[in-house]
């Protein structure tokens, strides 16, 4: 089994020595490791969000995918919404052209995703970790979330992108189905898979209910937890609880305010999560979780300016 030690051990090893002894921006309070997942500024290209990191003093990051796939490939423009012209919003009939024209568009983006991941150079990983590495900011993990349409030579590079990244976890927002398949794949490479929650409760395939994760971690001793607190306070679960039962296998928390019965993500402050708690609880039982800024909320300002904001939420409230 790899213990909490183990996994401090492991981020250890990952970090270079111009890291390990070098200038890196401290985010730490009060014993908390505070930081953001890179989604947060997800509306900037990776040279600035690594920006909007330092202006904010984020010391500890989780990237995000999409941070590093070219932004071309995989997207494409969305399947027409009913009535003529793609207008109405759902009334009036499909028009079977447009949507067949969107279908393939989005297929060919998918094959094209698919192509890069499959032989992008690791280099490309590799000169990523150097940019965090000389902006001061730790990498913590990669999200790469494994769905069922990739192929097993996809799964695989996941690992391999994160070798490349020098990161011992991938955060993955997945299903059970899809959990299974990755097992083999995370024995190989050794590196551990960290679970990340949602909040719909009604589908048994995913990650939102305690039985669930308990189900991850009995397929593989390299899976873990990925608690986001606000999804699962929306599932009207406590992530307090949670988090003092099962603290020895979460290695990331997303932090974000929503209301509880499904509620949308608001201001923090303004939610039903308790999110000082949560912060509290690590910074009295000294747990090694780092607390990530997760922005999803519709603030007033840039993404920076919010992120800058919950940081200093998450500051005071481990005061």
């Amino acid at each position: 089994m790899y213990s909490r030690r183990d996994f401090g051990k492991i981020a250890a090893a990952a970090l270079p020595l111009s890291t390990a002894f070098g200038a890196k921006i401290n985010s730490k309070v009060n014993g908390v490791l505070l930081g953001s997942q890179s989604y947060s500024f997800r509306d900037l290209s990776l040279d600035d969000a690594i920006k909007g990191m330092v202006e904010d003093g984020v010391g500890a990051c989780e990237l995000f995918a999409g941070h590093v796939e070219p932004p071309a490939l995989g997207h494409a423009p969305a399947i027409p919404a009913r009535g003529p012209g793609g207008r109405g919003r759902g009334r009036g009939p499909q028009e079977p052209a447009a949507m067949a024209a969107a279908r393939e568009a989005q297929q060919k983006a998918r094959e094209a995703l698919r192509e890069w991941r499959t032989t992008v150079d690791l280099s490309h990983f590799r000169n990523v970790r150097k940019q965090f590495d000389a902006a001061g900011i730790q990498l913590l993990g990669y999200n790469y979330s494994f769905n069922a349409s990739m192929t097993d030579a996809e799964i695989d590079r996941g690992f391999e992108f994160a070798k490349a990244l020098g990161v011992p976890v991938i955060t993955a927002s997945t299903t059970l189905t899809v959990a299974k398949k990755v097992v083999p794949f995370a024995e190989k490479h050794k590196i551990m898979v960290a679970m990340h929650g949602h909040s719909d409760i009604k589908d048994p395939e995913q990650f939102a209910k305690p039985e669930s994760f308990a189900a991850a971690l009995e397929m593989s001793k390299l899976y873990r937890i990925n608690l986001d607190i606000g999804h699962f306070t929306a599932a009207n679960y406590d992530p307090l609880d949670y988090l003092e039962k099962h603290h020895d296998k979460i290695v990331i928390l997303h932090l974000k305010d929503r209301k509880k019965d499904q509620g949308e993500n608001t201001i923090w402050g303004e939610g039903d999560t308790n999110i000082k708690g949560v912060l509290q609880a690590l910074k009295k039982s000294k747990w090694p979780i780092a607390a990530l800024v997760e922005y999803e909320y519709r603030g007033a300002g840039t993404s920076t300016e919010e992120v800058k904001k919950c940081m200093a939420y998450a500051k005071q409230a481990l005061a």
